[in-house]
């Protein structure tokens, strides 16, 4: 019987642990990689100047209220009555009551539309969803689906620049941030809900 030598052991386990940690480290750089900016913790992207003499009253009105919430960073229970939840599409229905462009819920008739599926569901039955390969315009509402690695999201353009939107949107790492997509390759779009 051979009894294994305390220094091996040692060095096995140590071993051990900086092939797991290598790994851990690979599949952090991986995901983040992949992610899109608005995953991002350290994206700390400043609220963009925009020209409101372009903009309708409604746009103009969106902008300054999405303006205002960045600088606010209010918790997300206040856009959800108080309910502990995800809260972008919360914020997305609260920014538009606010901007007198209120939403209704297709199943409570409430303002407040806290889901994205059922936020896209209102903007099919009005007539004001534009799927994929629309250019959106400032004020519209951007749907993401379930392919990101986060689930569902929704967040308010505010300027474009050609395929470039920039965005501003609630419960992103539990704040409100601004961040750009490109409309036409960002592969969790599902679509566009129109400011009108």
């Amino acid at each position: 019987m051979t009894v294994e030598a305390p220094a091996r052991k040692s060095h096995r386990t140590v071993g051990w642990i900086a092939g797991i940690l290598a790994a851990v480290v690979v599949v952090a750089v991986g995901v983040l990689a992949v992610a899109p900016s608005r995953y991002l913790p350290w994206d700390t992207t400043p609220f963009p100047d925009v020209d409101a003499s372009a903009l309708t009253t409604g746009q103009a009105t969106v902008v300054e209220l999405l303006r205002d919430e960045h600088e606010r960073q209010r918790p997300g229970t206040f856009y959800s009555d108080g309910v502990e939840e995800a809260w972008c599409a919360n914020f997305v229905s609260w920014v538009m009551r606010e901007a007198g462009q209120p939403l209704s819920n297709p199943n409570s008739g409430s303002w407040r539309i806290p889901g994205v599926y059922t936020l896209t569901e209102y903007y099919q039955e009005q007539g004001r969803f534009e799927p994929k390969g629309y250019s959106p315009g400032v004020g519209d509402v951007v749907l993401y689906d379930n392919s990101s690695w986060v689930g569902q999201h929704t967040n308010i353009v505010v300027a474009v620049d050609g395929d470039t939107a920039t965005t501003v949107g609630g419960n992103e790492l539990g704040k409100i941030r601004v961040h750009t997509v490109d409309v036409q390759s960002d592969s969790a779009i599902v679509g566009f809900g129109r400011l009108t």
